[in-house]
């Protein structure tokens, strides 16, 4: 798995050695991040304030990142999953700029005073099937994790029906493979 675009263009990835996950494939993760390049409803990649929930390897907010985020959260209650992401900081020399979270994704409580600003670019691949995006969307907001124009990306399995989550607007939804990727917009 490799960076496909920006500053760490090409450079790998390391992904966790446990079967709880499903990193995202370098060629949707280009679809994805072509799309959130030229979509007029997205945010600007360039200072984007990035949270990864369930962030697996963190392949999407390191995308991002090198693709001019100026900051990333990390989110993932998986021992293996927060060990492929502090290789994967270190690899990419990515200290000052990212914080790594040992948490639920479900429960994140109140936003840290000092994480800073909140965040206007979520991306979220939780594990198929089993409804944690609307309580993880649902807890953002309720925590004040994200800004009043954000934008969330939603990784489901390609035949799951879109969620309907209450503060949160679909704008766009694509199918990758086994993929279903839903854009939703704070409303």
């Amino acid at each position: 798995m490799r960076i496909v675009a920006g500053k760490f263009k090409g450079r790998a990835l390391n992904a966790p050695k446990s079967a709880n996950t499903r990193p995202t494939s370098d060629k949707a993760r280009q679809a994805l991040f072509n799309v959130l390049e030229h979509a007029a409803w997205a945010p600007s990649l360039v200072d984007a304030r990035i949270v990864d929930l369930f962030a697996g390897s963190g392949a999407l907010g390191f995308e991002a990142m090198s693709r001019g985020g100026a900051f990333c959260l990390f989110v993932d209650n998986d021992a293996s999953a927060r060990g492929a992401i502090r290789d994967n900081i270190e690899a990419l020399q990515l200290f000052g700029n990212t914080r790594l979270h040992r948490r639920s994704a479900t429960d994140l409580g109140e936003k840290p005073a000092k994480l800073g600003a909140p965040f206007n670019l979520v991306f979220l691949d939780p594990p198929y099937g089993k409804g944690l995006a609307p309580p993880a969307l649902t807890g953002l907001i309720d925590g004040h994790w994200v800004t009043d124009d954000a934008l969330a990306v939603l990784e489901i399995a390609a035949d799951e029906d879109s969620p309907v989550i209450p503060g949160w607007d679909p704008v766009d939804e694509r199918v990758w493979g086994a993929a279903k990727v839903v854009f939703l917009k704070r409303n």
